[in-house]
């Protein structure tokens, strides 16, 4: 069969299927093996299923999947999230502005320490947006402050995001989670300084209003100890440490760190009294669903990945490309368009592996560093998070705060693209702010 109309056929009914809401890891394996068959027939099929997917689940690489899960796990089921913006909440004595701020560092922090961007927004969620609406937010806003923190899980180190990347491109995965440390701090202002516009417009929009109101009496912070603050303190310098301290310094491989940071995270659970059946049930039962999740996912997309390579795709792009290959920006302008538009439709890990087989040889026949292509891409996966009509971030709020989720997908949106403008042309003008620590690391 003609090898354009092998390509038409596949990619029409994949989309439509995709479109129609089936499973992507079983969509990504059906048609990838019914491209490779078209293009090449049963023997090429037999002979790549026979291996090929066994050795890429064996890989050891990809043990750190399942470490950085059940670390978060640990971390989430402890209750050591609350217990933070318990302290943050104690010492910032409720005031509105420093509370909002520092919910979006939380929600950074908190991504270094679990990995999850769904399970960190679901938590600041829950604990985040009735603090700030009592504190004078107003809840679609508190609720865009949560999901916009939450998301930043996908982008601070120890993200999945970055370990599908270099599993798939045999990047180093140090080399990525150090690489996203100074965009992923970027994105974290360019939200602070955001919520602190939006904030002050609100309380002028009250003042207009209402002259006489006065803001909120400030209550005090919640009540913890001070032996249970120190340890939480030292628990999450510790985790946080190991991850970026221990990787950069060449202390820990990213495999190790997790093992580690792991075996901390579960400690502990266990100081804190929260380690039993059900806890042990939950943690392990979430981190090999999802860790099998995952897994399946890049299976398919091996076997996708396969077909693209024979259809020959990437080299048809590239030659298409050609006439513009030389303006670079432009290029990156494409890349992040057509990145921000299926990152609006795709679930991240789906995205990244159907994706990345494609576009990494544009990049690398442009010159682009491995490394800052893999956090560029995490970077605008995590703003994916926060846009209709998949936004999981923006939804796992919606569905804890019982915020309508048009008017929240609204003001996460706005997010969305005012970080992507200024983050996304910083780290086009000036490349080093993702390669330099990388180039420093032992």
């Amino acid at each position: 069969m003609d090898e354009n109309l092998v390509i038409l056929i596949v990619m029409v009914l994949f989309i439509i299927f995709l479109a129609l809401g089936q499973n992507i890891a079983s969509l990504l394996l059906f048609f990838g093996i019914m491209g490779i068959f078209l293009l090449d027939g049963w023997n090429t099929v037999g002979g790549f299923l026979e291996n090929g997917p066994f050795y890429l689940v064996a890989t050891y690489t990809l043990t750190t999947i399942p470490l950085y899960i059940v670390m978060s796990q640990f971390i989430l089921h402890s209750g050591l999230i609350e217990d933070i913006f318990k302290i943050i909440n104690k010492y910032s004595k409720g005031k509105s502005g420093i509370l909002g701020s520092l919910t979006i560092v939380v929600g950074g922090l908190m991504g270094a320490v679990s990995g999850s961007g769904a399970a960190t927004a679901a938590t600041l969620g829950q604990v985040a947006t009735p603090q700030l609406t009592k504190y004078g937010f107003p809840k679609d806003l508190a609720a865009a402050v949560s999901a916009s923190g939450g998301s930043l899980a996908g982008l601070i180190p120890p993200s999945i995001i970055l370990i599908l990347y270099g599993s798939i491109t045999q990047t180093s995965i140090g080399h990525l989670f150090i690489g996203a440390i100074i965009p992923g701090g970027l994105l974290v202002l360019v939200f602070i300084l955001y919520t602190q516009y939006l904030y002050v417009k609100h309380k002028k929009k009250i003042s207009q209003e209402t002259p006489n109101n006065t803001e909120k009496k400030e209550a005090p912070g919640e009540e913890i100890s001070v032996g249970r603050q120190i340890v939480v303190l030292t628990v999450g310098a510790t985790v946080f440490s190991i991850i970026f301290v221990g990787i950069y310094s060449g202390v820990f491989t990213p495999n190790e760190a997790g093992g580690v940071a792991a075996l901390v995270a579960f400690l502990t659970a266990l100081l804190f009294k929260k380690v039993n059946w059900n806890f042990l049930k939950t943690t392990f039962s979430e981190t090999i669903k999802v860790s099998g999740m995952i897994l399946m996912i890049m299976i398919g997309a091996q076997v996708f990945g396969r077909f693209i390579s024979l259809s020959l795709i990437p080299r048809k792009l590239i030659a298409l490309l050609e006439p513009i290959l030389e303006y670079h920006i432009l290029i990156i302008l494409i890349l992040t368009i057509f990145y921000f538009f299926l990152f609006m439709f795709l679930e991240t890990a789906a995205a990244i592996v159907m994706s990345v087989p494609v576009t990494y040889p544009i990049a690398m026949e442009i010159g682009l560093d491995p490394v800052w292509f893999g956090v560029f891409i995490c970077i605008i996966s995590v703003l994916g998070l926060l846009t209709p009509p998949v936004g999981v971030s923006t939804f796992m709020v919606a569905s804890v705060t019982r915020v309508s989720v048009g008017p929240l997908f609204k003001l996460t949106t706005i997010y969305a693209v005012v970080g992507l403008i200024i983050v996304g042309t910083l780290i086009t003008l000036f490349p080093e702010l993702i390669t330099w620590l990388p180039s420093k690391m032992n």
